[in-house]
C-alpha cells in the first residue's frame, strides 16, 4: 500500500494562469463585464466563489481557478476580491446555507463565462501555486475509506488525488467522488483503476490518466438491498445516475453491467475521453 504526496509537473501549464492577476504590466486592457452584469455585481460573484473554497478548506491561501481567470480577464485585483469577500461574510453571516448556494452558482457561472473548469487552487506562502497531489496505490475501498482519504487530502493540502485501486465498496467510492467534485479537486490514474475505483476517478473536476494507465469496469456485487431482479435494475440505474451527475456518459454504466463480476472490461483511452470519464492525458507524475 502506498499513500504519499506527489508533485505533478505534467500539469504545471494548467496553473500558469494563477499568476496572471498579480502582474498586468504586459497584459491587454481588461474586458468589460459580461452583458447584463454590472462590474460591482461581477466583483461580488468572484468574491462568492472565492469564499466557497476558503470556507471548504478553512484556509485563506486558496481560491478557485475561475476566480483567477475572471480576475485576469476583467482586470480585478486580488485586494478588491478579498475586500468584497470580507463584506459578503458580514452580509450573509445569518444566512448560512444561502451563501453556500450563491457561491456554488457563482463558481458555475464564472466557469461558463471563462471556459475554465471550477477547481480548487492552493498557494504556497510565496504566492506560487501549490502543485501537490495525494497518491494512493493498491488500496481496496473498505468501510471508512472515503472519510480517511478526505482527512488526508485536507491535512496534506493537496489539490488532487492520484488513485490506483482494484475497487471495493461502491458506496465509499461514490461518497468520495461526490466530495471531490463539491470541493473542486482533481483525480488521476497512472497505473490501474478498476471497478469502484472508476467512480472515484469520475468524481474529479478534471480527470487525468497516463497513456499506459488501465481503466476497467464490470458488474458490481449487488448489495442485499438490491438482491431481486428489479433491485438489480435499480442498481444499474443508480450507477447511470451517478455517472451522469459527474458529467460522464451513462452508457459506461450499461457497459459495466454487461460484464460478469469475475471479469474486467478494459476501457480504451479513446472511449474514456469520448465519454468524459477522462478529460486529459498527461505524461506522468514526479
Amino acid at each position: 500500500m502506498s499513500r504519499r504526496v506527489v508533485t505533478v509537473g505534467a500539469l504545471a501549464l494548467l496553473f500558469a494562469l494563477s499568476g496572471c492577476a498579480l502582474d498586468r504590466r504586459d497584459a491587454p486592457a481588461p474586458a468589460p463585464a459580461p452583458a447584463g452584469i454590472a462590474r460591482d455585481e461581477l466583483l461580488s460573484t468572484l468574491a462568492a466563489c472565492h469564499l466557497l473554497r476558503v470556507g471548504q478548506t478553512n484556509d485563506v491561501a486558496v481560491s478557485d481557478a475561475v476566480v483567477i481567470a475572471a480576475a485576469d480577464r476583467y482586470g480585478l485585483t486580488v485586494d478588491a476580491i478579498v475586500e468584497r469577500s470580507n463584506r459578503l461574510i458580514q452580509e450573509y453571516r445569518a444566512l448560512g446555507p444561502v451563501l453556500v448556494a450563491l457561491a456554488v452558482d457563482a463558481c458555475r457561472s464564472l466557469s461558463a463565462e471563462t471556459g475554465v473548469t471550477s477547481a480548487l487552487m492552493r498557494f504556497e506562502p510565496d504566492g506560487r501555486p501549490r502543485m501537490v497531489w495525494l497518491r494512493i496505490d493498491d488500496v481496496e475501498m473498505t468501510e471508512g475509506f472515503a472519510e480517511r482519504v478526505m482527512v488526508e487530502l485536507r491535512q496534506r493540502r493537496a489539490i488532487g488525488l492520484v488513485i490506483n485501486s482494484p475497487g471495493g465498496s461502491v458506496h465509499e467510492a461514490r461518497k468520495l467522488g461526490r466530495w471531490l467534485r463539491a470541493n473542486g479537486l482533481r483525480t488521476a490514474v497512472d497505473r490501474v483503476c478498476t471497478s469502484a475505483c472508476v467512480d472515484v476517478l469520475a468524481g474529479g473536476v478534471e480527470r487525468y490518466v497516463t497513456r499506459d494507465a488501465r481503466l476497467g469496469v464490470h458488474q458490481s456485487k449487488v448489495p442485499h438491498l438490491y438482491s431481486s431482479h428489479e433491485g438489480g435494475q435499480l442498481y444499474v440505474a443508480d450507477s447511470a445516475r451517478y455517472l451522469r451527475e459527474m458529467g460522464v456518459d451513462a452508457e459506461m454504466a450499461i457497459a459495466a453491467a454487461s460484464v460478469p463480476n469475475d471479469k474486467i472490461l478494459l476501457i480504451p483511452l479513446s472511449d474514456a475521453l469520448a465519454t468524459g470519464l477522462v478529460t486529459g492525458v498527461v505524461d506522468g507524475f514526479q
